[in-house]
């Protein structure tokens, strides 16, 4: 299997790399038997490229040649032990920088193809943290510089670390003995929630990030004043931005919607410098935002930032087919969000794209259908289809508590019900509202064959959920149209083009 791409632009170095890529005739003996020659010239390059901040060559070989190589000869089993690796690389500290990067790698790959043991979720936990406080307490800003693309993966592997550790906790019944031991005499509280958030909080300030996105959104220049001086240094203030997403993602898992949106309050989704730096992080910032705006009832802002991604992802889609390591994830993503989008549009009637309508028809179609026939139990798969896997902030050992046997997802699940119930008559009666200009209570009535009472809370109902509150102290609405009620007559607005 050679290196596929052209050899011969590349640097002597690089092209020895990738035309040995394949041959294994040559192999290095270690811990874990022997290491083919392709992947320890890899090693060792990559080593060298890190160490002397050749950032173009890192970038290459981190988003070539780390996902070739672990297709070709780690499939189904681990990269060469850190202890190994070391070895290789001649690097007598086992706290330098490529051996924290590199053990970030091998534990990501074991998540990624194999099962980690408890052991491997609390090394890994270990790396993250010596990683995170290597740029985090160092008295100035440090010099390595890392692809965008890694430092993305970092945060959202870190995230997803976390996710996967707590889902690991919950099941209690297929924990064994030796297991459930390590987490009693856990002291260090690995993967403790608190801990997560911190750390990512504190990226954020390092870089004073926040005060960067208010400077840009105003078309001020980013000065040292504003940033501080590690702020300056892209590798903490791209690290910053992508913290926020990450505790968006955080607090959406733990059901926490107004705080994951204030996290982003000052990101500009549709901003062409820091929000398209990586393609999966801009993807990943607008489905965990919509999601929170449709568990607070802003629709509208769904569907915005929906139609937006969705058109996004069908432009690009060829980049992403080229990318196997990417393509699932983000299909998966552009299911979730089609299935959210058929839900917030039947709560707020807009007009969509054409593209997207197109793709809602093809994936979504009979259930909108259903719903549109008074079929709320449509709702509940929808939910399930494009909800993310909810966390609870504490583990308890019995697993009907305290979430129910579904956990917190199944809490979530309720939550939602109850706000589809108390909006369940609210599109008939918005069909009703707009065939008319004025209509008699009593009228309106015998339409839903309701008793007058019921309708004017009906109608107090439509303008309490079609209306949301926004943190300075006004109301928006989602209404594609308008009312009010004089005496025993409403009387209807002209209808909004949306």
């Amino acid at each position: 299997m050679a290196w596929q791409g052209n050899v011969a632009a590349m640097p002597v170095q690089m092209q020895m790399y990738y035309q040995g890529a394949g041959n294994t005739t040559g192999t290095t003996t270690g811990s874990q038997g022997e290491v083919a020659e392709p992947v320890v010239n890899f090693l060792k390059w990559f080593y060298h490229f890190i160490e002397k901040r050749e950032i173009y060559h890192v970038e290459n070989m981190y988003e070539d040649g780390y996902y070739k190589i672990s297709d070709f000869y780690f499939k189904d089993k681990p990269w060469p032990s850190p202890e190994v690796v070391q070895g290789i690389v001649e690097e007598k500290d086992e706290a330098c920088i490529f051996m924290i990067l590199y053990r970030e790698l091998y534990y990501r790959h074991i998540y990624a193809r194999l099962k980690p043991t408890l052991e491997h979720r609390f090394d890994s936990y270990a790396n993250y943290c010596e990683l995170f406080s290597y740029l985090l307490t160092a008295e100035e800003p440090v010099k390595i510089e890392l692809p965008n693309k890694w430092l993305w993966d970092i945060i959202e592997e870190f995230v997803y670390q976390f996710q996967n550790f707590q889902q690991f906790k919950s099941k209690a019944g297929k924990i064994n003995d030796e297991e459930k031991s390590m987490l009693r005499d856990d002291e260090d509280n690995v993967w403790k929630v608190t801990a997560v958030l911190n750390i990512l909080l504190q990226l954020t300030e390092k870089c004073n990030i926040n005060a960067q996105l208010i400077a840009a959104k105003k078309g001020e220049p980013i000065t040292e004043e504003i940033a501080g001086e590690f702020g300056m240094k892209p590798i903490y203030a791209v690290t910053g931005f992508f913290s926020l997403v990450g505790l968006l993602r955080l607090y959406v898992l733990l059901g926490d919607y107004h705080m994951a949106l204030s996290c982003i309050e000052h990101v500009q989704f549709k901003d062409k410098d820091m929000m398209a730096l990586v393609p999966a992080c801009q993807i990943t910032a607008n489905y965990y935002a919509g999601f929170a705006y449709l568990m607070i009832r802003k629709y509208g802002n769904t569907i915005q930032l929906y139609q937006h991604i969705l058109g996004y992802m069908q432009r690009t889609k060829q980049f992403f087919q080229n990318r196997s390591f990417q393509a699932d994830d983000i299909n998966k993503k552009n299911e979730q969000m089609l299935a959210l989008l058929a839900i917030a549009s039947t709560f707020c009637p807009l007009r969509l794209d054409e593209s997207v309508n197109i793709q809602i028809k093809e994936k979504q179609g009979d259930k909108v259908a259903r719903i549109q026939h008074g079929d709320m139990a449509v709702y509940d798969d929808l939910f399930f289809s494009g909800c993310p896997k909810f966390l609870s902030p504490v583990v308890s050992e019995n697993p009907t508590s305290p979430f129910g046997s579904s956990g917190p997802r199944g809490l979530q699940l309720q939550v939602f019900k109850a706000e589809v119930e108390q909006q369940r008559l609210i599109p008939t009666l918005r069909s009703f509202l707009k065939l008319y200009t004025s209509i008699p209570i009593s009228k309106l009535a015998k339409f839903l064959d309701m008793h007058e009472n019921e309708v004017r809370c009906c109608l107090m109902a439509f303008k309490h959920k079609k209306r949301s509150c926004k943190r300075r102290q006004y109301r928006s609405t989602t209404m594609d149209i308008d009312f009010y009620v004089d005496k025993d007559m409403v009387h209807i607005s002209d209808t909004k083009i949306a």
